[in-house]
């Protein structure tokens, strides 16, 4: 029996999301405390990834940019699995 091949590339796309999320949200939540990505905190998280909280910083804006490429990808592998 072989896998489905949108399978995998979900599987392998999935790996990295937990460190670009905790990029994001470290970003997003100005703080460098590891706790930020158990905490069920999310209002803020969504208004930075669909909003402009920070437009002075650099990096936030590029990695909200990657992010919300990232999780377009992820959506498309998922409904393509």
């Amino acid at each position: 029996m072989t896998a489905n091949p949108w399978f995998w590339a979900f599987m392998i796309w999935s790996f990295p999301l937990g460190y670009y999320r905790s990029k994001f949200r470290k970003i997003v939540y100005q703080t460098d405390d590891w706790t930020i990505n158990i905490k069920p905190v999310f209002v803020k998280e969504v208004k930075g990834l669909f909003q402009n909280l920070y437009p002075d910083n650099k990096e936030y804006l590029k990695m909200r940019n990657f992010y919300r490429f990232y999780l377009v990808v992820y959506t498309i592998l998922f409904f393509l699995w």
